[in-house]
């Protein structure tokens, strides 16, 4: 299996659940790094009901063999009953930031 990064995209309700997030998910060795990025503006449909919410996106920097734990970890502490969790390889970047990844993760 490949163990190459990947780039895990979350949305939190707010800025504190994010900080949270964030920090509980580098504290574990689940991410080498996680941004949390303000502002953001949703729009879906849950439940039968279009809603428009402001949200906070992380963006998650870790690695395919963490990924399975990373997902359960955020199920277990995130407040949405379906959080958004979705993983994009990684497929280049700066072989020094990649393997600083790898190594945290």
């Amino acid at each position: 299996m490949d163990d190459g990064p990947l780039l895990i995209l979350c949305t939190a309700p707010s800025d504190e659940v994010a900080a949270t997030l964030a920090r509980g998910l580098v504290e574990a060795k689940l991410a080498a790094c996680v941004n949390v990025v303000s502002g953001l503006r949703s729009f879906y449909a849950w439940k039968g009901e279009l809603r428009d919410e402001a949200e906070v996106q992380l963006l998650i920097k870790s690695r395919r063999a963490r990924f399975d734990a990373l997902e359960a970890w955020l199920r277990e502490h995130h407040p949405y009953e379906v959080p958004e969790i979705i993983a994009l390889p990684i497929e280049r970047g700066s072989a020094a930031y990649l393997g600083w990844i790898i190594e945290q993760t």
